[in-house]
């Protein structure tokens, strides 16, 4: 149904950006299948397969891809596939035999994404890292917090989801775009520092105007505002109000009960922590509800701090069906949203080599074949 189907993509299972960016690719309709590993990686995150939600939509094969004939297997695959995403270490695909080179002379058309945190090249290439670190070295990580804080690592959205799985979707269909015009398929190289780099454009152009400084928690969108941050309310939740624009600034004092001769000039950074502490105690005379009753709906910009418990229950979020249940546990729909041809979620998480037997008989692989790879040991069956 979604804008992607008929698109075959082959994914070499990973962590974290890689799955994020087959989960969307398979949500808005592509076909993926996943290559696992025969055996199970320690990562200290395991659980129950039906919690794997970047898992979702595509079956799984379980191959041996440290055997010739484990190689030979993806490179069937490869043969009929639009694109292959991957997330090794630079160099690790080379090893396999399955780098671009391979790939791409047997089926030219190909679109081959790969996923690494510093990049194909550079001195820190092939240094082991995770999110935190490749934000770090972006500028991202150290203005996140509050004034006179630490850097504050945003859960791990803005390297892996956002500078990454994001990137890396966005670029795979920008070359599959592309080679319906040129026939070619070609390497797409995304790195969680390009792409948080990226995303932090508009920072930088702030930065480089004078109107943002390195100081943590001092500026107009890092809490250093008092009209830009959360407050705590008398039931010890939380609001989040964005009233940056003088209209909704007015509103904002309003609400409040203020007068515009409370606080004359918004934009008077000098007084933000004045403000600031007068918002404090005024948001702390009423619980969250009281607040979200005055306040939600308007265009004060607010917003109450739900968890992850209450947001999917939020009317709104309801309303909109943001959030499905699957095999029991709730998580965030498809997104984004498509008029003619909406994206699903094709399925549960599979377990791995659910669907070895099915899928590589679907792929092209014959009874005979698949017999063979089984008793060889070269794929799994999720017996």
């Amino acid at each position: 149904m979604g804008p992607l189907t008929g698109i075959k993509v082959v994914e070499l299972a990973g962590i974290g950006p890689g799955p994020m960016c087959a989960m969307l690719l398979s949500d808005l309709g592509a076909e993926v299948i996943r290559v696992d590993r025969l055996a199970a990686v320690d990562l200290g995150l395991e659980r129950e397969r039906q919690f794997n939600v970047l898992n979702r939509g595509r079956r799984s094969v379980a191959v041996d891809l440290k055997s010739p004939e484990g190689v030979e297997a993806v490179l069937r695959l490869v043969e009929s596939a639009d694109a292959l995403i991957e997330g090794f270490r630079p160099g690790v695909m080379e090893k396999l035999g399955l780098g671009p080179d391979v790939c791409l002379a047997r089926n030219p058309r190909l679109v081959f994404g790969r996923m690494t945190g510093w990049g194909q090249d550079g001195p820190m290439a092939k240094a082991a890292g995770h999110d935190i670190n490749y934000i770090a070295l972006t500028g991202a990580l150290h203005s996140i917090g509050i004034a006179g804080g630490p850097p504050v690592p945003p859960l791990n959205l803005v390297g892996d989801f956002g500078g990454g799985a994001l990137y890396l979707a966005f670029g795979v269909c920008a070359a599959l775009l592309e080679a319906r015009s040129s026939g070619l398929g070609q390497v797409v190289d995304v790195s969680m520092v390009d792409g948080a780099s990226s995303l932090m454009a508009a920072i930088y152009g702030l930065h480089g105007s004078g109107a943002w400084a390195n100081e943590r928690g001092t500026n107009v969108l890092d809490t250093g505002a008092h009209f830009y941050g959360t407050y705590e309310c008398a039931d010890g939740n939380y609001v989040s109000i964005g009233s940056i624009e003088g209209k909704f600034h007015d509103e904002l004092l309003e609400k409040l009960g203020l007068t515009a001769q409370d606080i004359p000039d918004r934009m008077d950074n000098d007084r933000w922590v004045e403000h600031k502490a007068r918002l404090v105690e005024l948001f702390k005379a009423k619980t969250r509800d009281e607040w979200c009753v005055i306040m939600e709906g308007t265009d004060i910009c607010f917003a109450p701090v739900l968890n992850l418990d209450e947001a999917p229950k939020h009317p709104h979020n309801v309303a909109r069906g943001t959030f499905v249940e699957i095999e029991g546990v709730v998580q965030p729909g498809p997104a984004p949203r498509f008029s003619r041809t909406p994206g699903q979620v094709q399925g549960p998480p599979a377990a791995r080599g659910e669907h070895s037997r099915e899928a590589l008989a679907d792929w092209g692989f014959s009874v005979e074949e698949l017999a063979k790879l089984e008793a060889n040991g070269v794929i799994g069956t999720g017996d």
